[in-house]
Parts: structure tokens; sequence; C-alpha cells
């Protein structure tokens, strides 16, 4: 149960991080993207540039994939 603790503290920080940078670069974060849903519908796809798709479906599971590591690894050196 320790060992999922951690690695969920992870995920949230690394979440939090990426979030913040990705705001100060201008990229859309999911919070931005499913504003822009409710608000213009399908068409809010066609106002997504590259560099967001990318971010949303690659670089923030990723990103996200990376916290689970650290965790993981944060578990392993405090208690074995």
């Amino acid at each position: 149960m320790i060992r999922l603790y951690i690695i969920g503290l992870a995920i949230l920080v690394i979440a939090i991080l990426a979030n913040a940078v990705v705001i100060k670069l201008g990229i859309k974060s999911w919070y931005d993207f499913i504003n822009l849903l409710t608000s213009s519908g399908t068409s809010a796809f066609s106002k997504l540039s590259i560099i967001d798709y990318l971010w949303l479906f690659i670089g923030y599971p990723l990103v996200l994939g990376y916290g689970y590591w650290i965790g993981d690894k944060i578990h392993h050196l405090i208690l074995n």
C-alpha cells in the first residue's frame, strides 16, 4: 500500500510540474482542451496545433509514466 501511495505522490508532483511548464510555453493542457471542447464542441479539434496534439497524446502520457518510474525508484530506495 505504501508503494502505491509513493508512486501516486510522484505522479501528482510530476503532473503539476508538467502542467506549469506547458502553461508557460503556451501549449494546451488537458484542462484547456476540456474547456475548449465544452465551449466549442467538436470544432475544438481544429483549434489545436500539432504541438498541442503531440503534447496531449504522446508527451503527457510519457511524462506521467516517468512519474510512475520515479515513484517506484523512490519506494525501492526507502524500503529496500
